[in-house]
């Protein structure tokens, strides 16, 4: 994907960029109320329909960080959620929210360091970001998490991610699970997890990348 699907939504208070490289289309943007975001108008997005107050609530929903805000106003400036979260989704990716650390990540994608949807399913083109492949390949994984982890004093601060070539997911840092029921499940500060989609313990590595030969191609 290039930089050509990034497009630029210009207000008098406030600015929105939308980056077609993260968006999986989950629609909390044009399932909200009012006329900033509305499907099939041109331009589709109209940062002066609301205030500014509105419009950041309405970006900051966007779990994939396609979504993003830039505004004179220093009070409005996105800052990362005081709980750093995976949620394991029904049949679908990651979604990870916090202060987001990246190691091997593009750097041109701000919406990353608070918000990322990432790939569980092993057949993302876009790895290790989702790209809705896990619904034509019919991956199946509801989301439980049998492990507890560990008490941790507290589950803000950095959050690393980093890609292990053609292996897990790892995470270091302080981290609250949530299992797709919406469960606290899982709390600790370091934990791979898979996506190769092969693992017999989701969401945790347990080493199956190496006997299914997966490729992370990044």
């Amino acid at each position: 994907m290039s930089d050509e699907q990034k497009f630029q939504f210009k207000g008098e208070q406030i600015d929105v960029e939308w980056d077609g490289r993260l968006c999986i289309h989950i629609a909390e943007c044009g399932q909200s109320e009012g006329d900033v975001f509305v499907a099939g108008r041109q331009p589709w997005c109209m940062p002066d329909a609301a205030n500014p107050e509105e419009v950041v609530d309405i970006v900051e929903r966007c779990p994939s960080g396609a979504l993003t805000y830039q505004s004179t106003q220093q009070a409005l400036e996105e800052c990362p959620e005081s709980v750093n979260t995976v949620m394991v989704t029904y049949n679908g990716p990651y979604f990870v929210r916090g202060d987001l650390v990246w190691e091997d990540a593009p750097v041109d994608m701000p919406g990353i360091a608070f918000r990322a949807a990432l790939c569980r399913c092993g057949q993302s083109a876009n790895k290790p970001f989702c790209d809705n492949s896990h619904e034509k390949q019919g991956f199946r994984d509801y989301g439980a998490i049998g492990s507890k982890g560990r008490a941790v004093i507290d589950n803000g601060g950095q959050l690393s991610i980093k890609p292990i070539k053609d292996g897990p997911l790892m995470f270091k840092g302080n981290l609250s699970m949530i299992n797709g029921s919406g469960r606290q499940a899982w709390t600790g500060d370091s934990v791979a997890l898979c996506r190769c989609g092969a693992s017999k313990n989701k969401p945790f590595c347990d080493g199956s990348h190496m006997g299914i030969g997966f490729k992370s191609g990044e």
